[in-house]
């Protein structure tokens, strides 16, 4: 978008939003997204030097930010932190379940404890965080829950059976969740990326052949950068997606 074009949602203005995942990538777009409109930003990553750096940043700029250092998988944890963003922001209204790691793996080499794992990474914290701070937005009459997916599984990519398996299980989370909280005004949504050109993704997937794949399987010409993605969520967030729930949001360029 040119210069000058960016949307204000007034809605967020001061409402408390809690990022997983928030300290780089695709969720470090997110969080300054919010930042910049004004809401009381939370965050959680187990990154906890470059989360601390990115909160001190956007603090420093006006922004009402609180980072906490916390591994997802623990939830006991997940739980205490998801706390202390409420307890030092208020009420959380929004929630944006990102976290994730895409990690390739041979299914010859998986074991019952890989397994696990990559389910606790990637899809069990969603539904813990999502049960943490339901009930302060049914309290406070209504909220806004965004779980990230994958467009991996459905273009049937291989290489990582316990990511694929895992992120198209966030699709029935939605929308199990959509009408298990909805009569309480919450709207809860998926959005699924295409191949977001990330730091990590630069660094450990972008070869020149995976570039062709994705230029040929767009619509459009280009790439998705994380911003893009930040964008929709801050639709999803905001009062104007009002009638919005249990669906699925694509930001893929078209491939899809």
């Amino acid at each position: 978008m040119a210069a000058g074009t960016d949307a204000i949602y007034p809605s967020l203005q001061g409402r408390t939003v809690l990022v997983t995942g928030g300290a780089s990538g695709i969720g470090e777009a997110i969080v300054r997204r919010f930042a910049s409109q004004g809401a009381r930003v939370g965050f959680l990553d187990i990154a906890a030097e470059r989360g601390e750096a990115l909160a001190d940043e956007l603090a420093a700029a006006g922004g009402e930010v609180r980072f906490v250092p916390c591994d997802l998988t623990d939830i006991p944890a997940l739980r205490e932190a998801v706390q202390q963003v409420a307890d030092a922001l208020g009420t959380i209204r929004v929630l944006v379940n990102n976290a994730a790691n895409d990690d390739r793996h041979d299914w010859r080499e998986v074991t019952p404890a890989y397994w696990d794992e990559r389910q606790a990474v990637n899809i069990r914290h969603q539904f813990f965080t999502i049960q943490a701070v339901a009930p302060g937005m049914i309290e406070a009459g209504g909220g806004s829950i965004v779980n990230f997916g994958s467009i991996s599984w459905m273009l049937g990519q291989g290489g990582m059976p316990g990511y694929t398996t895992a992120k198209s299980a966030v699709h029935g989370l939605t929308r199990s969740f959509a009408r298990d909280l909805g009569r309480h005004g919450i709207r809860v949504n998926s959005v699924t990326p295409g191949w977001v050109m990330t730091q990590r993704q630069l660094d450990l997937w972008v070869t020149p052949e995976a570039m062709r794949e994705i230029e040929q399987g767009q619509a459009l010409p280009g790439h998705v950068q994380p911003d893009h993605l930040a964008r929709m969520v801050l639709f999803l967030a905001a009062d104007d997606s009002a009638m919005c729930s249990a669906q699925n949001y694509m930001v893929d360029a078209g491939w899809l």
